[in-house]
């Protein structure tokens, strides 16, 4: 699982359009083992590694603000993908005229999110590096190479779908866990 898991992701990362190819011969109906293979893995080792991440790299050891971190990363990734693929769909009826598909957008936002839950992982285990999170820009083309045969979006509409689709993907985390850590200051690190 974790291998496939690990495979999908390097392909969706350094080369999206062969991914979104491949994937777009595997859709299926079942979205459960979509999630508890793909997402929920991936959500996991974020929220481990927020954990071991404040453990090892602070000088003091503060086992309450590494489960902080760890329940702030675990929420802002678990909703952030969960509200991101909710947005897509209604965004998908509302501007492109698309019946509701919840299930697609949870696919489609899952493989698409594959770039920055690996960079969720590498930034908590290495803070230090925190250029990283620059590198989710590259999001913009994972994304536009899955918008016309994943997503069936027509070329005229590929590139407003792209930017909408981007941001939402992108942005829905981060706000998010800014709002987490404005209503719950105690989760502030």
């Amino acid at each position: 699982m974790i291998k496939e898991l690990f495979n999908i992701a390097v392909t969706l990362i350094f080369r999206p359009a062969d991914a979104w190819k491949e994937l777009n011969g595997k859709k299926t109906d079942d979205n459960e083992s979509f999630l508890s293979g793909f997402v929920y893995p991936f959500i996991g080792m974020i929220t481990i590694a927020a954990f071991v991440g404040i453990l090892f790299t602070r000088k003091e050891f503060d086992l309450q603000i590494a489960l902080k971190s760890a329940i702030l990363a675990l929420v802002s990734s678990f909703g952030g993908f969960f509200l991101a693929a909710w947005l897509l769909n209604e965004t998908l009826r509302a501007m492109f005229h698309r019946e509701r598909n919840m299930k697609l957008c949870q696919r489609f936002v899952g493989y698409a999110s594959s770039l920055m839950f690996s960079l969720n992982i590498l930034t908590s285990l290495l803070p230090e590096f925190f250029i990283l999170r620059f590198l989710v820009l590259y999001t913009i083309y994972i994304v536009w190479e899955g918008a016309i045969p994943y997503m069936s979006a027509t070329e005229s509409e590929q590139l407003k779908f792209v930017g909408v689709s981007t941001a939402i993907i992108v942005l829905t985390p981060v706000i998010l866990e800014q709002a987490l850590g404005m209503m719950m200051p105690g989760l502030r690190l």
